[in-house]
């Protein structure tokens, strides 16, 4: 092992305190500093961690699972606000990277979101998830090509996704032509979802889709779930049964290259758990098949990303519609940089 290619980095196994953001960014700092204490370079959290995973939408119909997605609303953070600041203040004072799954809040909207926060306190990037899975349409909205990309943290590019993006190849892909070397990969306590013994256990998902990332894009993989604590139980109040979810569940852990797990991965309990990493190994599985370099067919494959921000309204279609004929006497304001009259909509309606 060379000792100057080795980092050091932590996973976060674990819930935070349910739909409460307050409690949720103290413990989040708390355990940003315990890795920090610890020797990390790097630490990374589960799927939504902050403030939860909403469990009900597999269980919930509509009209009971609305007064859980307020919640979940008002509870959700705003990036960047008081409250990353405080998230990035505790990466500044651990002297550590930090990628922290959140729901976060975006005007009427939440997005599933990686948060990228750098040693010196600065959130620097923010992954969105791409495309909610199934049920979690009715949560969140999706991302666009600005949410594909690494971070080059000195010490290594790191990219992420989750949870079943890891189905979507193409983005896979993209992480891997742009040089990743850790890969976060993202869940929540998906092997907890129901009580079901027949449901089987979907950790076989997880960890095949990572293993398989990891020997294709010759990568470390950090896996990072979830798990149910007694608090999700009790709020969720799901009579028991097929529905209802089980105590603990989730799988996290670390995988090379070749992707094989480095040591047991860990479930149930919360945990921070470290490994070092070795980046000079990657080398050797790049010798073997580079996918996005000397083992790719650019001569046959094309593949390109769409940068365009995927916005409703933006600043250049308010200009456009500025440009239509007015009444007389129009009344302006001032909205985010951009003059919006009030006569936006009946000049649109004629």
């Amino acid at each position: 092992m060379n000792t100057s290619s080795v980092v050091k980095v932590a996973a976060v196994h674990g819930a935070a305190p349910f739909l409460d953001l307050k409690a949720g960014v103290q413990k989040t700092c708390e355990l940003i500093s315990e890795a920090g204490r610890n020797g990390a370079k790097l630490v990374a959290f589960p799927e939504t961690y902050l403030p939860g995973y909403p469990h009900w939408i597999w269980s919930h119909t509509a009209k009971y699972s609305a007064p859980l997605f307020a919640e979940l609303f008002h509870n959700s953070i705003e990036l960047p606000s008081n409250e990353s600041r405080l998230i990035g203040e505790a990466a500044r004072e651990a002297g550590v990277w930090v990628v922290l799954g959140v729901d976060e809040r975006e005007g009427g909207t939440l997005y599933n979101t990686q948060a990228y926060f750098s040693p010196t306190g600065e959130l620097v990037a923010r992954h969105r998830k791409l495309h909610p899975t199934n049920a979690e349409r009715t949560i969140w909205g999706r991302g666009d090509g600005r949410d594909v990309f690494v971070v080059d943290m000195g010490f290594a590019k790191v990219g992420g996704l989750i949870c079943f993006e890891h189905s979507m190849d193409l983005n896979r892909y993209a992480l891997s032509a742009l040089g990743e070397q850790i890969h976060i990969a993202s869940w929540p306590a998906i092997s907890a979802t129901h009580a079901d013994p027949n449901a089987g256990n979907f950790d076989h998902y997880s960890t095949t889709l990572a293993s398989a990332h990891a020997i294709s894009a010759q990568t470390y993989v950090v896996m990072v779930q979830g798990r149910v604590s007694e608090e999700i139980i009790e709020r969720l109040n799901i009579p028991k049964g097929p529905d209802a979810p089980s105590l603990g569940g989730g799988l996290s852990g670390f995988m090379g290259p070749d992707g094989k797990w480095l040591s047991e991965p860990h479930r149930d309990d919360d945990a921070i758990l470290y490994a070092d990493l070795d980046l000079g190994i990657i080398a050797f599985a790049k010798f073997f098949a580079d996918g996005a370099g000397h083992y790719s067919r650019p001569d046959v494959f094309s593949f390109g990303i769409n940068r365009t921000p995927q916005v409703p309204l933006t600043a250049q279609h308010i200009a456009a519609v500025d440009q239509m004929p007015h009444p007389a006497a129009v009344d302006s304001v001032e909205i985010s940089g951009v003059e919006e009259r009030s006569s936006v909509l009946s000049a649109l309606n004629n």
